[in-house]
């Protein structure tokens, strides 16, 4: 599993913003190859806990070896983070001391062929699914969804100008021959979009992002997710994420604005009548990004935004 080593992003800035105590508990929802929990054992020695979810098989295989020294002071469930109450009622964990959401895909799963993330490996297979043991792979998505339903999962998802003439070459490609490859769904792409709007990067960045999401229901339920997650902390405690892009972000940021609001009442009421307390300290008014130095070392950073809030009820 050492292919799963990567360089996590911002490592410094979150386990700051973590504000971690010894012996705290702590929930991180996206395991990945284990380089932020790492570091929560680490530096919560010796009694600090950790309850970890992830869904890629290869991840947890990979997180448990390198946390392995860690010995019973931390557990990975192969579960969804939105899951997060069942996860925590399982091991009787009421309340947490921080959590840490980490959305950004890992250079291993980029890197290996078969996974079918990456827009540049070519022959590799339309699948992008972090769980592989579901049904729903990207090849089912360009090959029998709608032009309709594609134009929209390009233009939400992926924020792509040009949704509409991807889905209908896509719609038009697959009526001859399966599009089944990665290189095949570049091909459409690069074909779709003119040339004097390639020279923002590659040209099918977008929709394979896109792709993504929709795969694996990413942004589904994010909003309550990260509600309800932040109200499991304990006073004092901190939830830290890391988004990369700008539509998780936004979500983020609307769900930590709404924790933040003292009450959500009709202005035009005379006293408040809904009840609502203000349940956090926003800790970053603006998103942390990375520094230049991390940006030169570690090329995943580049379009990392880190929001961080503190429970304070």
């Amino acid at each position: 599993m050492e292919g799963f080593s990567h360089i996590p992003v911002m490592l410094e800035e979150c386990m700051q913003g973590l504000n971690l105590k010894e012996g705290g508990t702590y929930f991180d929802g996206t395991v990945g190859g284990g380089g932020h929990s790492y570091e929560i054992l680490k530096r919560t020695s010796p009694d600090g806990k950790l309850i970890a979810t992830d869904l890629d098989d290869e991840a947890i295989a990979a997180a448990t070896d390198r946390l392995k020294e860690f010995h019973n002071r931390f557990k990975i469930f192969k579960s969804d983070y939105k899951d997060f109450e069942n996860v925590l009622s399982d091991v009787g964990v009421k309340d947490i001391d921080g959590a840490i959401l980490d959305f950004g895909v890992s250079s291993r799963q980029l890197d290996t062929e078969s996974r079918g993330f990456s827009y540049m490996k070519p022959s590799a297979p339309l699948d992008m699914r972090m769980d592989a043991t579901q049904s729903l792979k990207a090849e089912n998505i360009v090959n029998e969804y709608s032009k309709e339903q594609l134009a929209k999962i390009l233009r939400e998802y992926g924020e792509e100008k040009f949704a509409s003439e991807i889905a209908a070459n896509i719609v038009k490609a697959r009526t001859r021959n399966a599009i089944t490859t990665c290189g095949e769904l570049v091909d459409i792409i690069e074909r779709s979009i003119p040339a004097k709007f390639k020279q923002n990067g590659p040209a099918a960045r977008k929709s394979f992002q896109a792709i993504r999401i929709a795969v694996n229901g990413e942004l589904n339920g994010l909003y309550d997710c990260v509600i309800g997650l932040t109200r499991k902390l304990k006073k004092g405690g901190r939830i830290v994420i890391l988004t990369f892009h700008s539509l998780e972000d936004r979500i983020v940021k609307q769900a930590f604005r709404f924790l933040e609001t003292d009450c959500i009442c009709d202005k035009n009421l005379p006293v408040c009548v809904c009840g609502k307390k203000k349940e956090i300290e926003i800790i970053t008014k603006k998103p942390i990004t990375a520094s230049l130095k991390e940006l030169t070392l570690n090329t995943r950073s580049k379009c990392a935004k880190l929001r961080i809030a503190e429970k304070i009820i």
